[in-house]
């Protein structure tokens, strides 16, 4: 295969790509994206050149530290048309999902509501919500998956129809690679009087988010996935209901006063970012997204549904594979998940590993979509900005390999 001419010369600013000198194949974006210089020098600066605490010291140093942290709020608000008041720090989208269960789930849900999410929620979007309905006396009701790896809409609806108090729905599904209409999905649980939370952590990284038309009331996301650091999640909320949240963590910076029996919060965002911030990873996220702009997030999505399309041509000649998820390449993220008949994922993933391909085998956090697929787990490959056409053609290589092996 000739090897995607666009943005080829993206791979170079990746350190952990370039060592390898070409002699691996990064396919597993869809767990951790790899890091680019720029956003590891961000980081190195803040270290050697800004290192200091945040909002707590009126010297130079720490005045410059604030205004970069700041300034990456600012910066990853922007670009995805929320405000820095609705832009919360947390540790990755699992923490931005427990805040909200916590703070919001535990004072809105009571015994007899409704909780509604979906077959394809990655645990983090299911877990947190299990707990708050066991504690809180509340039914947990999920929409099915069809055949075709997309949502029951109709399903949807009649769950709707419950009047449920939270639609809880990914935005691209981590196995199926499934892009959901969340627009359409928030709109319908809004006029079901539904309050909408969105696991965006696969889609920000890949195709364009403006969460203004989406209209969720918290959007969730992570920066591991997005080409930034692990350690640094984002929350975007609804102004009025965060302003009604009591906070999720107490202890230092999350308050406006403490006395001996009580205490008062610090305005928004800071009223949900307690102790010492994420400084350096905040940063580096901010740094991320100002790479992904240089680039541009449609020049992104085109060069990763090219490849998409690409691989799953070629992954429906292997003999005996099997693919889930949308048919249509244009209806998914940057990610193809198949089985092998005969054989263990695990042993797939271990043998395409000796032939130099990073793939992720395993349930992928998602054992209840498993269930509804029939499956123990599968083999995913994800694609970034950095991968070519000579990624596939190392993957399928591999595959042949893993037949020659297994005797398939």
């Amino acid at each position: 295969m000739t090897t995607t001419a666009a943005l080829t010369d993206v791979a170079a600013e990746f350190p952990v790509i370039a060592r390898g000198g070409g002699s691996f194949s990064y396919l597993d974006s869809a767990a951790t994206s790899q890091t680019p210089q720029p956003v590891i020098d961000a980081m190195t600066r803040y270290y050697t050149e800004t290192r200091a605490s945040v909002h707590r010291g009126v010297y130079p140093l720490a005045v410059q530290a604030t205004d970069l942290f700041e300034g990456a709020r600012a910066t990853i608000a922007r670009w995805l048309h929320s405000s820095p008041e609705e832009t919360i720090f947390t540790a990755n989208a699992t923490a931005a999902i427990n805040l909200v269960a916590y703070s919001w789930g535990r004072s809105r849900i009571g015994p007899g509501d409704l909780v509604v999410l979906t077959e394809m929620e990655h645990h983090s979007n299911i877990v947190p919500w299990q707990m708050v309905c066991a504690e809180r006396g509340a039914e947990l009701a999920y929409v099915h998956v069809d055949g075709d790896g997309l949502l029951d809409l109709d399903e949807l609806d009649a769950l709707l129809a419950r009047g449920p108090r939270l639609v809880g729905v990914v935005h691209v599904s981590n196995v199926l690679g499934t892009v959901n209409p969340v627009a359409e999905i928030v709109r319908r649980a809004h006029d079901a009087g539904a309050v909408a939370l969105v696991d965006g952590s696969q889609a920000v990284p890949q195709i364009p988010v403006d969460l203004r038309e989406i209209g969720a009331d918290f959007y969730a996301w992570t920066g591991h996935k997005a080409y930034g650091p692990t350690g640094i999640g984002v929350l975007h909320g609804r102004r009025d209901l965060l302003e009604e949240m009591p906070p999720f963590i107490g202890g230092g910076h999350m308050i406006r006063t403490v006395g001996e029996r009580e205490s008062t919060w610090a305005d928004l965002p800071w009223k949900f970012e307690a102790g010492t911030s994420q400084i350096a990873e905040a940063i580096g996220l901010g740094a991320a997204v100002d790479w992904i702009e240089a680039i541009g997030i449609d020049r992104i999505r085109a060069h990763e549904q090219a490849l998409v399309a690409d691989a799953m041509a070629r992954l429906a000649e292997v003999p005996g594979l099997r693919m889930h998820g949308p048919a249509d390449p244009a209806a998914r993220g940057a990610l193809v998940s198949f089985v092998l008949d005969g054989a263990h994922p695990h042993d797939v993933g271990e043998i395409l590993g000796r032939e130099g391909v990073c793939v992720r085998t395993g349930h992928h956090c998602t054992q209840p979509l498993m269930r509804r697929l029939g499956a123990i787990s599968t083999t995913r490959a994800s694609y970034a900005v950095h991968n070519t056409t000579a990624d596939t053609d190392r993957l399928i290589e591999g595959l042949g390999t893993v037949i020659r092996v297994l005797q398939l």
